[in-house]
């Protein structure tokens, strides 16, 4: 069973940071998953456009007295939440289609469930670091200029990974540069100054802090995010795909486990204890799918213990998935996980029972005809 979970991220193979971009990113690929990604910012920046304008409502709703301007204030505040409540279910569309992340060869085949990426600002390191370098270290923050510029031009390209193990290097070497940032570029006295937002994966609500722990774990998110992508486009119509779509899908899970344990206080809600807690089960339960068709794809022989053993396989899957599909209907998470995602752990939690029930009488009836 796939219950254990694999460490954590692939390591950095000595290529420089230019290499990593050229490798890791292409920002003008027009993909299915390219263009579901543009969609995603269109939208978390309307979804923040229509919060600030209830905001502001709100405010102002508290501050007048005026029957007529309350009235109209109400009106206004009903419209703002209408589009806020329509942007977030095209929002949860976007999270429910998972059609273009499969390979092209398996229409046939139950999809699995990826994790899109999470949007972020672009971030100007210049003017904070230098400050930070003249004041800390006493030297001409200009003379670093280049390596600021190479730290953003990463920062840059980790908003458009590539996908596949290139990407999720240029992933790894970024949070590696920001690991090196927090130990040299962090004072008790003072803040940096670099107010990082990222957007929530799953209500678009942006989140901005300078601290560059929410930097970190968002960075991880979407390197367990790229992940998944890259499980899910395998070929599952052979062993080797099958093999890297359990061991990509292993390895967001450690990814999402390693988020849960170390970042424990992040703002973001789709980074919630609860959410990554329901998003590692779905994760081990995909890989343990792909484990059973793995084992089913040379065939299954018609004898006892190979329909048992089947039997159990199903079993295993059947229970991953229900345990998966009760994080999804648990408070708060059920207000936030898309309902295709729900409905699809039930299904296939109830689809591999079946299975298990069926391999199980198969057996029984055959062992007792032939004895």
């Amino acid at each position: 069973m796939t219950d254990a979970i694999l460490p954590n991220g692939c390591k950095s193979n000595g290529v420089g940071e230019n290499d990593y971009f050229r490798k890791g990113c292409n920002p003008l690929a027009q993909t299915g998953r390219s263009k579901l990604q543009t969609q995603r910012a269109s939208l978390n920046q309307q979804i923040i456009k229509e919060m600030r304008l209830r905001a502001g409502a709100e405010n102002l709703l508290k501050a007048t007295v005026n029957n007529k301007v309350r009235d109209m204030v109400m009106l206004e505040l009903s419209y703002v939440n209408s589009n806020l409540q329509l942007l977030m279910e095209q929002l949860e569309g976007l999270n429910s289609s998972v059609e273009v992340y499969q390979n092209v060869q398996d229409s046939a085949i139950i999809p699995l469930i990826p994790l899109g990426l999470k949007e972020t600002k672009d971030v100007d390191f210049s003017v904070p670091f230098k400050d930070f370098i003249l004041e800390h270290y006493s030297e001409d923050g200009s003379r670093f200029q280049d390596e600021i510029d190479d730290l953003m031009d990463i920062r840059k390209a980790c908003r458009t990974p590539s996908r596949n193990d290139a990407g999720v290097e240029l992933l790894a070497s970024y949070f590696s540069q920001l690991s090196l940032l927090e130990s040299r570029f962090s004072s008790p006295n003072r803040q940096l100054g670099i107010f990082f937002t990222w957007y929530d994966s799953f209500t678009g609500v942006p989140v901005c802090q300078q601290n560059i722990s929410l930097e970190k774990a968002s960075v991880l998110f979407n390197m367990a995010a790229l992940y998944t992508q890259i499980g899910t486009r395998s070929d599952r119509h052979t062993q080797a795909g099958l093999g890297d779509a359990i061991s990509t899908l292993q390895k967001s899970a450690g990814v999402l486990n390693y988020l849960k344990e170390t970042f424990t206080h992040t703002p973001s809600y789709d980074m919630s204890p609860a959410m990554l807690n329901m998003l590692i089960k779905m994760m081990l339960a995909q890989a343990q799918e792909c484990v059973f068709e793995k084992i089913t794809l040379p065939g299954i022989r018609n004898e006892f213990f190979s329909l048992l053993r089947m039997a159990q396989e199903a079993a295993k899957v059947a229970e991953v998935y229900e345990q998966a599909h009760q994080t999804m209907v648990q408070p708060p998470v059920k207000d936030n996980v898309p309902f295709f995602w729900s409905t699809m752990a039930q299904v296939k939690a109830h689809h591999y029972h079946g299975l298990a029930h069926y391999f199980i009488s198969t057996s029984l009836l055959d062992h007792e005809c032939k004895s």
